[in-house]
């Protein structure tokens, strides 16, 4: 597949004023909430409908979804609002049944597109169709596996394509549902900068907390949309109740979101400077969890050598440990003096955190 201005021709044709944006609930609960929300949407940014149909969930057990019979509300939301729909198919039978009942916009889910045999029998159903059809990336970050699933579609002869950032799984502990790893949207952005890329501040926050700060980096790196899960009772809702905003919420997110717009020479470059430094400010506060994580590593050096009455200052090592990032330096375009800077304040705080551990062993024995 190779980049063209036709990839984002059904966007375009929209002509909005605003990002792209798809809310409604995580899942489809009753015809009364789905109808509900949608009644306060319809007069909103909101361009799709989204309610989940069949919720595949990691642990057997949950709340896996209504069915069938959500899709008859969601005609119901169309009758009634004007608002077009939009759903995640993960299968044939889903496909044919959301096509059965005339949905807009269908999305293939995180966990369907690790998988090329689901999503290579979801483009054989939709083959040819005139629907939007979206990817989530899958929950490993994999490039290849989000275009490959791209590229299945449009082998489908499927012409309104686009793609949906949210996040990836870790087993770390961090402040995201799903850490951004902003990077590789970018990545995909470059090799495609004219497919639609839609961001999902709900699944990678796993927090409504978080959403607007997560919706306005995405507009600063010029992401398309936003998909923000939206319920009436979010807290209460039957599945992901953290991440969902109320729609009087979402109203203010948007309003309070800034959009950068591309209208003569001086905005474009401030477009672009300002891209950068996101991007930048992305890599920063990578930097910063980093060298957290490395210091509570220094922390437990820090208790061993304690526990075995070793020196904290081990210079054969320290000298190897400079010798080697050094060379890694250069190999990235970074000066001998920047890397002895860096690595030299960054060993002299694991020095500290470590007398620090020793120290407060001491002054106990000393009380005791």
């Amino acid at each position: 597949m190779e980049n063209s201005k036709n990839l984002r021709s059904w966007l375009d044709d929209m002509k909005l004023s605003h990002p792209l944006v798809i809310a409604g609930p995580c899942s489809a609960e009753t015809e009364d909430q789905v109808l509900g929300i949608a009644h306060e949407l319809k007069d909103t940014d909101v361009n799709y409908y989204r309610a989940g149909i069949w919720k595949p969930r990691t642990r057997p057990g949950n709340f896996e979804g209504v069915g069938a019979i959500g899709l008859k509300w969601l005609q119901k939301v169309k009758e009634e609002t004007g608002l077009k729909t939009a759903t995640e198919v993960a299968n044939k039978n889903h496909v044919d049944l959301a096509l059965e009942h005339d949905v807009d916009l269908l999305w293939i889910g995180a966990r369907s597109t690790v998988s090329p045999f689901i999503v290579q029998e979801i483009a054989d159903a939709l083959e040819g169709t005139d629907k939007i059809v979206l990817v989530k990336n899958p929950v490993n970050p994999d490039l290849s596996l989000w275009l490959g699933a791209v590229e299945r579609l449009s082998k489908a002869n499927i012409k309104k394509l686009g793609v949906i950032h949210r996040g990836f799984s870790t087993y770390e502990k961090t402040k995201y549902r799903n850490i951004p790893e902003w990077q590789m949207a970018i990545e995909l952005q470059t090799k495609f900068p004219d497919l639609p890329l839609i961001n999902d501040p709900s699944h990678i926050s796993g927090n409504r907390e978080l959403i607007f700060d997560i919706s306005q980096t995405a507009l600063d790196l010029n992401y398309d949309g936003l998909m923000i899960e939206t319920h009436h009772d979010p807290d209460n809702a039957w599945s992901d109740a953290a991440q969902q905003v109320t729609p009087k919420k979402l109203v203010q997110i948007m309003e309070d979101l800034k959009i950068r717009k591309e209208t003569d020479e001086e905005a474009e470059y401030n477009q672009k400077i300002n891209n950068l430094r996101t991007q930048i400010d992305i890599i920063d506060n990578q930097l910063i969890d980093t060298l957290g994580k490395r210091m509570k590593v220094s922390d437990g050096i820090g208790e061993l050598k304690r526990q075995r009455n070793v020196a904290v200052l081990q210079t054969n090592r320290w000298n190897a440990i400079l010798g080697k990032m050094i060379l890694e330096g250069e190999s990235k375009g970074l000066s001998e003096e920047f890397v002895l800077r860096m690595f030299k304040a960054i060993h002299q705080e694991s020095i500290n955190h470590q007398e620090k551990i020793i120290n407060a062993a001491e002054s106990v024995k000393i009380k005791s």
